[in-house]
């Protein structure tokens, strides 16, 4: 699995939703690809969009695109939003979609999580969790396993690479480390990042 698509709504979902992820791949996936689209935010996010794919993926090639459209209003550009991640896909046949879950409460994540499957008919795609105030998990049917050591390492970049959101209330170290506890107990693990998984695509 050597080329993904990673896509977000806002510039810190991806690595909130799975950094440990990229960190293990970009380690296991000699030529790894990583074609990346953050749908919201100006040129302060895609910045620090840019200096989270060099902290996470290491060694793989990266791009990082902003489509700049409003935050909280991704629902209301529907046809924007479609025509962006159409674009993504053809940029090459991607193995892997990386994007929020389909029944994330944030509508923003929810209308991508949507549309994301109508744009990659031929890859397998998983749906990351980022934790809010509406509570929304639900149960997860993928899991990725972290250590200790990779966890913190996953925080400990996430707070290097996203300065502008140190001020958030649930910008915490426990908030990060708990829910990667929680969802490890679910897989027999320590730590471990959880997916929805929409499709899976398998090679034989």
């Amino acid at each position: 699995m050597t080329r993904i698509a990673a896509v977000a709504a806002h510039a810190d979902d991806l690595e909130i939703g799975c950094g440990g992820t990229l960190l293990k791949l970009a380690r296991a996936t000699p030529g790894l690809i990583v074609d990346s689209l953050v749908l919201t935010g100006g040129s302060e996010r895609l910045a620090e969009a840019e200096q989270a794919a060099r902290l996470f993926l290491p060694g793989a090639e990266v791009s990082v695109r902003s489509a700049e459209l409003p935050d909280g209003r991704l629902p209301a550009h529907w046809g924007e939003v479609k025509e962006e991640l159409e674009a993504l896909s053809r940029l090459r046949s991607h193995d892997l979609v990386l994007c929020p879950r389909l029944d994330d409460a944030h509508q923003d994540h929810r209308l991508i999580g949507e549309l994301v499957p109508t744009a990659w008919r031929d890859a397998t795609i998983l749906g990351y969790e980022i934790p809010k105030s509406d509570g929304d998990f639900g149960m997860a049917n993928a899991y990725v396993s972290l250590t200790e050591d990779e966890v913190r390492e996953k925080v400990l970049r996430l707070f290097k690479a996203y300065p502008s959101q140190a001020t958030r209330a649930w910008w915490d170290e426990d908030v990060f480390l708990g829910l990667a506890r929680l969802r490890g107990v679910e897989c027999r693990s320590r730590y471990a990042e959880a997916f929805s998984m929409r499709k899976i695509v398998l090679s034989w």
